[in-house]
């Protein structure tokens, strides 16, 4: 396992449904490895658009596509990773400090985002060379 992949982790749900239909649950602090403080949805953007681009100095997320698929590449300035997002019992969990981007969505796509802050725009690192100074002085 590389180091990248050490940093952030693959989520599956359990699927608690029956003949009705499936029924995915997903509680803060049990399969989401904080408290959700947070949770926003991403839709209605094309397979050109590029979401994110930035990384937190305290947020952490999981990202999970409810519908459709979706495409996140996550780099920690030595490495880069492209995880494919295409089904609704499947999430990436993503620390702070990890530079994320999500693209490459489908007509149909609803990405669903769960945070452990509130929004504070302070905290984003939107620079990508301001990104790999930060965790430079952090090696």
């Amino acid at each position: 396992m590389s180091d990248i992949e050490k940093k952030y982790k693959m989520l599956e749900f359990p699927d608690l449904g029956d003949e009705r239909g499936n029924l995915v649950v997903v509680e803060g602090s049990i399969q989401i490895p904080f408290d959700i403080k947070r949770i926003f949805y991403i839709y209605g953007s094309d397979d050109t658009v590029i979401r994110g681009q930035h990384a937190n100095l305290k947020s952490e997320f999981v990202l999970i596509n409810v519908a459709g698929t979706s495409k996140v590449k996550v780099d920690d300035g030595d490495e880069t990773r492209v995880i494919e997002l295409n089904q609704p019992r499947m999430g990436v969990y993503l620390p702070r400090m990890l530079w994320k981007e999500m693209y490459d969505f489908s007509a149909d796509s609803v990405l669903l985002v769960l945070s452990n802050e509130h929004y504070d725009a302070h905290e984003y690192i939107r620079d990508y060379n301001e990104y790999l100074k930060i965790i430079g002085e952090k090696k």
